[in-house]
């Protein structure tokens, strides 16, 4: 995974600071950890990892990441707004990496409400957002995306659910370049919750 080239994506906020893992048990996870010790300017701060041990979704579900492959990322957000400003962020998420898709390659996503992204009737991709509030102010926002780009094996259970980029359109794709316009279009979505 290429940092620098997501670091170039022109956002104010999302991505300024990025911290990559090989392995992780899961973004989602970790990020829960880490955002106790961060401070306001680490605001937008990603969590980016090649490979998840145990990923999560929604429900508790597992999500699965296959080692430089796919993309697993968490947006850390601290949010200045009242809660009702979240009322449609996932929705607005969903919408921006469909757009992604559709800027960078002109692939149409569907978004299967209120959480995942699909692709020929197939899972694509999903979203996990947390909120942590504390006396009714937002502490801190989880963005969390697993989204499924160059992966070719999937198990039993998941093939006839599943699906990649790749598998569909036969050709390698950049999970940088998807990351970086993903940023970009989210931050222009979500700019009122930003600061």
């Amino acid at each position: 995974m290429d940092v620098l080239k997501i670091q170039e994506a022109k956002t104010k906020i999302i991505g300024k600071q990025i911290c990559y893992r090989e392995e992780i048990e899961s973004t989602h996870i970790k990020s829960k950890q880490i955002v106790k010790k961060l401070n306001e300017e680490d605001n937008g701060t990603i969590l980016i990892a090649d490979k998840q041990s145990s990923g999560v979704g929604t429900k508790g579900r597992k999500w699965y990441t296959g080692s430089e492959k796919n993309i697993a990322m968490t947006i850390i957000l601290m949010p200045k707004c009242n809660i009702e400003k979240l009322e449609s962020l996932t929705l607005k998420i969903a919408e921006s990496m469909k757009e992604t898709i559709k800027d960078l390659y002109g692939y149409d996503l569907q978004i299967k409400y209120p959480n995942d992204l699909t692709l020929k009737g197939k899972k694509i991709g999903g979203i996990l957002t947390e909120i942590n509030t504390v006396s009714g102010c937002i502490n801190y926002l989880l963005i969390s995306v697993g989204f499924n780009v160059n992966e070719e094996n999937f198990s039993d259970e998941t093939k006839e659910l599943a699906t990649s980029l790749k598998s569909v359109y036969h050709k390698e794709f950049s999970r940088e370049e998807i990351i970086k316009r993903f940023i970009e279009i989210l931050e222009t979505k979500i700019i009122d919750i930003l600061n």
